[in-house]
């Protein structure tokens, strides 16, 4: 009598040489779909910090402009170089959401728009999380700061101007290096120039 006549329960091919050949899936391949929902959250997020740059700077839709921003980067603690920061924060928003409209040098963009949202996130601590609740709440920071690091990561897409560039062939070195300097340049502005 062989072994496989005295067992009470198939257990297919475990435990014996025999292997089954699976059918060859085709490989996932990158589609259409995913360039345009890259697109459209480039749009989304890139336009909405571009917007927010423009208020900044220039006063435009309602915002509050170069003087009252600086009062307000002051007030979050950013005493000696409030108006630095306010000039640099809505020139970085209006370039870097540019770029990431464009799709261009999109994970070096979006690290730098992720910069901005630490910053934002760490010194609104404290605030309510939604909307509904306050008007400066931190839903949409938190939002826009993960839309720019998935960005950062996923870079802009086959729609873009980085097409076939290097970061594009080979994302994830350029996004991490990115990302670090996108943290690195939120922890020195938090470190060395918040009091």
């Amino acid at each position: 009598m062989s072994p496989d006549q005295t067992r009470s329960v198939d257990f297919g091919p475990l435990g014996t040489s025999e292997q089954k050949t699976r059918p060859q899936r085709r490989p996932v391949a990158w589609s259409g779909g995913a360039d345009i929902g890259l697109l459209l959250l480039r749009f989304g997020v890139g336009g909405l910090f571009f917007a927010h740059g423009a208020q900044k700077v220039f006063g435009l839709w309602g915002g509050l402009g170069i003087a009252r921003t600086t009062d307000v980067i002051a007030g979050y603690g950013f005493f000696a170089q409030a108006s630095t920061l306010a000039w640099l924060t809505g020139i970085v928003e209006l370039i870097a959401g540019a770029f990431v409209v464009l799709g261009l040098f999109t994970p070096l963009a979006a690290a730098a728009l992720l910069a901005i949202k630490i910053v934002a996130i760490v010194v609104k601590w404290g605030v309510p999380f939604y909307a509904a609740a306050a008007p400066n709440a931190l839903e949409l920071d938190v939002l826009l700061g993960l839309g720019a690091a998935a960005l950062v990561f996923t870079g802009a897409g086959r729609v873009s101007l980085d097409n076939g560039r290097t970061w594009q062939r080979r994302p994830l070195p350029y996004a991490w290096m990115c990302a670090i300097l996108g943290v690195g340049a939120a922890l020195v502005v938090l470190f060395t120039l918040r009091r």
